[in-house]
């Protein structure tokens, strides 16, 4: 709507090809953003929600950053959607066309068209190729490159899926391994966080003797327990040396009941 000789902003309920997420209601065009109640602001509606309750204007207005003069930054997101026509158009349009909208520079053209382009190929990846963990060889094979040369002891967690595949490897604590220091809420915090079915401790000794001392056989049975009493199995506990390693299972030091 608009008077002569004066524009009047009217804000973009709706959206156009908004249908990213929910999203809420922004206040009246014109306000700067960090003028609207903290919890409706963007940035904070994603940390506390996450990026798939905001609608799509929200999300564009994070890349834009700021709005101009009697624009806030929404409002520069919804004008991109309306020229686009779509969220499609608007990944496809060239970047002299995302700056010929007010409030979008060089800058802020790039980080949308970049955006755009992260989701396109996002969308193109197949099912990410996840190593098999079949044995103690493996584990050695993938820890020891990093492991075996370093100057103090790092315990690692490596979490399972129920085919034995890597979901993902995790760094606990770097120091001498004791029951002080490796503590159960700290190691299975991941393994819970990725529905781990399965886990595997590997730990270096600087010295190059994979041999396991008293401290490594404690915090073992320790964590093994602790597995039990999660559901998470404790498949073994690898100590890598400077040419070789040591398996808790080969040696007879695991219980596999």
């Amino acid at each position: 709507m608009s008077r002569r000789g004066r524009d009047v902003v009217v804000p973009d309920r709706a959206g156009t090809s908004d249908t990213a997420g929910g999203g809420c209601a922004a206040p009246a065009a014109g306000y700067a953003i960090r003028e609207w109640p903290a919890l409706e602001r963007p940035r904070e509606r994603l940390r506390s929600l996450g990026p798939s309750s905001l609608s799509a204007r929200e999300l564009l207005a994070i890349l834009v950053g700021s709005g101009l003069e009697g624009r806030s930054a929404v409002d520069v997101a919804s004008a991109l959607l309306r020229q686009a026509g779509s969220l499609r158009r608007l990944a496809s349009a060239p970047l002299t066309e995302l700056e010929r909208v007010p409030g979008v520079g060089p800058a802020v053209a790039a980080r949308v068209a970049a955006a755009l382009e992260l989701g396109r190929r996002l969308a193109r990846e197949g099912p990410a190729e996840r190593a098999r963990i079949e044995g103690p060889r493996d584990v050695y094979d993938r820890c020891a490159p990093a492991l075996r040369d370093l100057a103090q002891e790092e315990f690692r967690l490596l979490v399972l899926n129920t085919q034995n595949h890597l979901v993902r490897e995790v760094l606990i604590t770097r120091g001498t391994v004791d029951t002080s220091v490796v503590h159960p809420r700290e190691v299975f915090r991941a393994a819970i966080a990725e529905n781990a079915a399965a886990v595997i401790f590997v730990h270096n000794h600087p010295s190059g003797d994979p041999t396991p001392s008293p401290q490594d056989r404690a915090v073992t049975a320790q964590l093994i327990d602790a597995g039990r009493l999660l559901g998470i199995a404790v498949l073994d506990h690898v100590i890598i040396g400077d040419a070789h390693y040591l398996s808790f299972v080969e040696s007879g030091l695991i219980d596999r009941d």
